[in-house]
């Protein structure tokens, strides 16, 4: 279930777009098991995830020298630590269609910060938290640490283009050991207002897509990327 955190930087404007480009197979997975997977926080490609800023690591490394324990903690939090990671855009971006597409079967979702928040209402056993990232220099700038959400919530200014937005989930209270991420329980109806076809996809894929959600029971709207549409000259 959604929980706001005053701390967590988060747009007021619950009709603010976001996206989530994917494959068809983990799209098909979201659908059948009305699971959203979120990727424990140090299995991502980027291995800063989760860590602090250098600023920020030396001033812990000094609260550290008379309790060893505090340094080791923040270490290990990075396992218990699961996100959703999503892109802020009105509309659609052809970046992202080439990052996080592995070919011209995929598609992209596309939702609000409003809906996200009330897909999560599905979930009952973990908390689930939204903010946006902010983008730092690592070698100047510094990250707070009052909040144990703060080193999952700032990354290096080189993935600014991601504009991201989070779904946070912290098991640390817990004994359930995350693997490679974890599957909450959404509101598919909540999470999903439309579905994009990739740009370069052929006709039959789009009516495959169609003719799957709607065997499954679901009647999005299903529209393909106008990204590679006719020019007008």
């Amino acid at each position: 279930m959604y929980h706001s955190n005053p701390n967590i930087n988060l747009t007021e404007d619950l009709d603010t777009i976001v996206w989530k480009y994917l494959d068809l197979s983990k799209f098909l997975d979201l659908l059948m098991s009305k699971k959203l997977f979120m990727s424990r926080s140090d299995k991502f490609e980027d291995q800063y995830e989760g860590t602090f800023s250098e600023p920020t690591y030396e001033e812990i490394k000094r609260l550290s020298i008379d309790n060893p324990d505090f340094l080791k903690y923040y270490k290990t939090h990075r396992e218990k630590v699961a996100i959703s990671s999503w892109h802020i855009n009105e509309y659609e971006s052809f970046a992202m269609w080439q990052i996080f597409t592995q070919n011209s079967e995929g598609l992209a979702i596309q939702s609000t910060i409003g809906r996200l928040q009330n897909a999560l209402g599905s979930e009952n056993n973990y908390k689930q938290y939204i903010g946006e990232v902010n983008y730092i220099d690592y070698k100047k700038e510094y990250i707070p640490f009052d909040d144990m959400f703060f080193p999952f919530l700032f990354k290096r200014k080189s993935f600014q283009y991601e504009r991201e937005v989070r779904i946070i989930t912290d098991v640390a209270d817990s004994k359930i050991i995350l693997n490679d991420g974890l599957k909450i329980s959404v509101d598919i109806n909540q999470l999903i207002e439309k579905i994009y076809i990739h740009p370069k996809s052929e006709n039959w894929y789009k009516n495959l897509v169609i003719q799957l959600v709607k065997q499954l029971d679901f009647n999005f709207t299903i529209e393909k990327s106008d990204l590679e549409s006719d020019i007008l000259i």
